[in-house]
């Protein structure tokens, strides 16, 4: 059976190309939010969100076109949060695939028209941004015709500002996606493609039903958590949440699960009604955290409070994990994994603004596989955890396939780029040319911990801004490394060691130290600080003491009376140095991620 009057569709584009305008546009011709209440990318809920101009959540919303009812699910850009893109995929039959007419193809317009293309979906190609003087409609038309096998009247040209050609898109939506598949007499089978917390309520579950429908006082279970409750509430996103009767096979809507206990509703997990047996429905990636870091209470803060904050913050952005992990010098805290340091560095904002949580965290780092002369395989996501290399037979470290779109005469600046970054070199492909300007995709494997911090920003620098990647995994290599100890005050910070290449380790503790001593503060005592591999110092630096000008009171007599207070002094500085212990500050630790000396 073919539900006729509903169109499920998302937009996938790279970061900024105007995918938040676009849906802005659909909503006002659609009349879906009235024009005393729009205002610019409307479905960016967060004020993160709008302050860094990018979108970090998917976010669903229910129009209605000439008598058809458009699901629409808006969905992020940045290679960071891919995951969610694949969320918003498994749950639609069509995706409009938006290009910048000033930019082109990007490497994340290449990444995410893969994964649609693995899905199935129908592709609606849109270049979008007509109106800019820079616009090259011409060339972003042959790179699209290029990518998708097609010809130049089949793709859609608009301008997301001022409406230009957006009617057009919104009919080829209704045309050419088709209507969902509804399968009968197998009850009712939803798939959880996002979720959040209501202190009241509980867990409310974002779903695409698939077959059946669901109501309010239905005995609905999870195939995956076990868990059964009653549904107390259905409704559709309008973008805000709009109470309704039921929820039809083929629709997109929330449901509020009553559930406290935030384990049980995971984002990919099927909810059923009724049905013999139900099977959990398919189509899901699932993504494993690719950098990993300590969370650990700042000053003042609970490690109770911390785990509630990163429960709740889990059930809104799936892709995050957490264990519980101890540090002699920060206490108790979270080992986090990520898909990338910008993920991290959102995780850190939400914390702090939608939680009120202060967190200090440690040098991010990724996950090794270690086999160990015992023939135990095991998974080092931290320099704490790797054994002594007299227990290691081993190490493999995760290599990730990188996609570089760049202009042709940023080339040879990028391939060396890659190679400082212990990259190996695969292809390079070719885009169209226009204009005399050709440009060409990059394809390199490298090390994930090599283009961890700095990569992205050299990529940036040296191509004048024009570049852009996009990285997926490959595989795990085997590779040369050692635990990094950095000693302060003759005290070992286990929040400081890293794990390094063995062939840089020397250079890495002299960068390290050098950049310690710039960052701790002068204390009354002198401070060592020194880098060390296994029990051996490869590199020290010193801060020296403060001085307080203990003889300035003096106003003459015997020169014996100023020894007498320097000797003093002296013996005094002795003993705060043997009993002193340093406070790290929270800046240390990210500063010493980058790469850069």
């Amino acid at each position: 059976m073919i539900h006729e009057q509903i169109r499920n569709f998302c937009i996938i584009a790279h970061i900024d190309h105007g995918k938040s305008t676009l849906a802005d546009r659909f909503l006002e011709l659609t009349g879906t939010i009235a024009k005393r209440d729009m205002k610019e990318q409307l479905l960016d809920q967060m004020d993160l969100e709008r302050e860094r101009g990018i979108t970090i959540k998917l976010q669903p919303v229910i129009m209605h076109w000439k008598g058809i009812q458009l699901n629409l699910i808006d969905t992020p850009g940045h290679v960071d949060f891919t995951y969610e893109v694949s969320r918003s995929l498994a749950c639609v039959e069509g995706a409009i695939l938006l290009v910048d007419a000033t930019q082109g193809i990007q490497a994340q317009t290449i990444a995410n028209f893969e994964l649609a293309r693995e899905q199935g979906l129908v592709m609606i190609p849109v270049v979008n941004k007509i109106d800019l003087p820079a616009a090259d409609v011409e060339r972003a038309t042959a790179e699209l015709c290029q990518l998708l096998n097609t010809t130049p009247d089949k793709i859609f040209k608009v301008s997301a500002k001022d409406g230009r050609g957006v009617k057009e898109v919104l009919d080829a939506v209704v045309a050419l996606v088709p209507a969902p598949q509804i399968k009968q007499g197998e009850g009712t089978r939803a798939l959880i493609f996002d979720s959040s917390y209501d202190d009241f309520r509980g867990v409310v579950a974002a779903v695409r039903v698939f077959d059946g429908e669901l109501k309010a006082r239905d005995i609905y279970t999870l195939l995956g958590s076990k868990a059964k409750q009653e549904i107390l509430e259905v409704g559709i996103f309008t973008p805000k949440l709009k109470r309704t009767e039921k929820l039809k096979a083929g629709e997109i809507g929330y449901v509020v699960t009553g559930l406290k206990d935030i384990r049980l509703a995971r984002v990919g997990d099927t909810l059923a009604v009724g049905g013999v047996e139900p099977k959990p429905l398919s189509g899901y990636k699932e993504i494993k955290p690719m950098v990993f870091a300590g969370f650990f209470p700042a000053a003042g803060e609970s490690a109770d409070k911390l785990r509630e904050g990163l429960g709740k913050l889990k059930l809104s952005d799936a892709s995050l994990s957490y264990e519980g992990e101890h540090s002699s010098a920060l206490g108790f805290g979270f080992r986090c994994g990520f898909l990338g340091l910008l993920h991290l560095d959102i995780a850190r904002e939400r914390l702090k603004r939608e939680h009120n949580l202060n967190v200090v965290i440690t040098t991010p780092s990724v996950a090794y596989e270690v086999d160990l002369k015992n023939n135990e395989t095991i998974i080092v996501c931290g320099a704490l955890e790797l054994p002594s290399p007299d227990r290691i037979a081993e190490v493999r470290e995760p290599m990730v396939k990188v996609d570089v779109v760049t202009p042709i005469e940023y080339l040879g600046n990028l391939m060396k780029v890659a190679q400082d970054f212990r990259g190996i070199y695969l292809t390079t492909d070719y885009l169209s040319m226009s204009h005399n300007k050709g440009r060409a995709i990059l394809h390199y494997e490298l090390p994930l911990n090599a283009i961890l911090v700095d990569f992205y920003d050299q990529v940036k620098s040296v191509s004048s801004g024009y570049a852009s990647l996009n990285y997926e995994f490959l595989e795990y290599k085997k590779c040369e490394v050692v635990r990094l100890d950095l000693m302060v005050a003759d005290g070992v910070v286990e929040a400081l060691a890293s794990i390094v290449y063995k062939d840089e380790a020397y250079r890495r503790g002299r960068v390290v130290v050098d950049k310690l001593k710039k960052i701790l503060p002068r204390q009354m005592f002198e401070v060592k600080i020194q880098a060390a591999l296994g029990g051996k110092i490869i590199a020290a630096e010193r801060i020296p003491a403060m001085r307080k000008d203990v003889i300035a009171g003096l106003y003459g007599g015997d020169v014996t009376r100023k020894r007498k207070l320097l000797e003093k002094q002296k013996k005094g500085k002795r003993r705060m140095k043997l009993e002193g212990k340093m406070n790290i500050p929270p800046e240390a630790y990210l500063a010493l991620v980058s790469r850069q000396e």
